[in-house]
């Protein structure tokens, strides 16, 4: 079955706590007949708002489709983390890339955040951010890891971050597994679909038309690029693919480096009187498993806990079971505390967690693959293709320098070789290897 709506009804937003605590958004009119526009673009989710926004600024003609709603992916049902950097350490990218490279990367992932923070403060106050993220950790090894990156952030980038050890950490985060953690007062966390919601409202003010409900069936590269729909064609200069884990094999140069997972997302009932048993501060959270446990509390204190990835297409028939036992274990000071919507969706990984961001075919431009982190970098990775179709090339060819090797086989082969590793890794999490 098409991966689009293998787990989703057409043009219905997930049941998400999300989508419950919001207005239903209008609904937008799907593509009926030929379109012509300076930029044609595939998903209104971060990346591909943020590159409609841009453009429609500058003054471009722009036309958006989705097969679904605007914010109805990724960009609608995350986490709402905002994290510093990327999915590998800073000194990682520096060893592996160079210190100027790296520093370009660093600064791209900083402007994210402003990026996002700001569109926030002046068109999204319903969006909620607050500041401050943490990171637990298991082991006396990875708290290790962990305060080596801190220092190097803090002597190469004048970054500052704290390290908190054994009980200073868990005042703060109120689980007995952690042997302590980091606090980054630069990351936060938010409302993920009122910020999408948000983004589709400010780029259709600037010009952008946005089409939902209608799926994009091929792609055909060339001068024009070409957009085909059941209902329609959008022909443009230049394409920008933002489909991330729901872009069902339409780039062979992007399936074979881009593969779709899916997370889940658990909320319970308001805890007014009791979040502060589970966190001292009203901050993100994330840790050092490999799949990874992430949470936070709502602005009306529902804890929303998130973690065990699946590699199928499918969802499991029961999501809410595994997923509320992981919450249990982690803390068990809310066993039997009522969950009122469990939801997952699919993101998308590469080989090295890094996002693929660059030109895959002519006129045509591709972002995916966050891998866990994109909530600002996908927004960034939109408006730099923007950038990049406006003729300033910098920031797509500092995200092209990012290391994202195909997957051995190709598309082909990704997703049992990926299931084999990440079952290994699993294990290795409940070994506590």
């Amino acid at each position: 079955m098409n991966p689009l709506y293998r787990n989703d009804r057409p043009g219905v937003h997930a049941p998400s706590w999300y989508a419950a605590s919001l207005p239903p958004p209008p609904r937008r009119a799907p593509l009926d007949g030929d379109a012509r526009a300076d930029v044609a673009v595939l998903g209104a989710g971060f990346t591909g708002l943020w590159a409609a926004l841009t453009l429609a600024r500058a003054g471009r003609r722009v036309v958006v489709l989705d097969a679904h709603r605007a914010g109805f992916g990724a960009s609608g049902r995350n986490g709402g983390q905002i994290h510093s950097g990327f999915n590998k350490p800073q000194s990682w990218l520096a060893g592996k890339l160079g210190p100027d490279r790296a520093r370009a990367l660093w600064d791209l992932s900083e402007a994210a955040k402003d990026q996002l923070r700001d569109f926030c403060a002046a068109h999204a106050p319903e969006a909620a951010f607050r500041p401050g993220i943490a990171h637990g950790e298991y082991s006396a090894g990875d708290l290790h890891h962990l305060s080596a990156e801190a220092e190097f952030l803090e002597r190469e980038y004048g970054y500052r971050t704290s390290i908190l050890e054994g009980d200073d950490f868990r005042a703060l985060v109120k689980s007995p597994l952690y042997v302590g953690g980091g606090v980054d007062p630069g990351g936060g966390h938010f409302h993920p679909l009122a910020y999408a919601f948000a983004l589709a409202r400010e780029a259709e003010a600037a010009g952008a038309v946005i089409h939902e409900t209608t799926e994009v069936t091929a792609i055909r590269p060339g001068a024009p690029v070409r957009l085909e729909t059941a209902a329609g064609t959008v022909t443009a200069d230049h394409a920008i693919i933002a489909g991330n884990g729901y872009l069902p094999g339409l780039l062979k140069p992007v399936a074979a480096r881009v593969m779709p997972i899916n997370s889940f997302i658990a909320a319970t009932e308001p805890l007014p009187d009791r979040w502060t048993e589970v966190l001292a501060e009203d901050i993100a959270v994330a840790d050092s498993r490999f799949v990874v446990n992430y949470y936070r509390f709502s602005e009306d204190r529902r804890f929303l806990f998130g973690g065990r990835e699946s590699y199928s297409i499918g969802f499991p028939s029961d999501i809410s079971t595994a997923l509320i036992a992981r919450m249990e274990t982690l803390f068990p000071q809310l066993k039997g505390t009522p969950v009122t919507h469990v939801w997952g969706g699919s993101l998308a990984v590469t080989t090295t967690r890094l996002p693929h961001v660059a030109r895959v075919g002519h006129g045509i431009l591709s972002g995916a693959g966050f891998s866990g982190q994109g909530v600002a970098l996908s927004g960034m990775a939109g408006r730099v293709m923007a950038e990049a179709v406006l003729g300033q090339q910098d920031g797509l060819a500092t995200f092209e320098a990012l290391p994202v090797p195909t997957f051995p086989g190709g598309a082909a082969f990704r997703a049992p070789l990926l299931t084999l590793a990440m079952t290994w890794f699993s294990l290795r999490d409940r070994l506590g290897v």
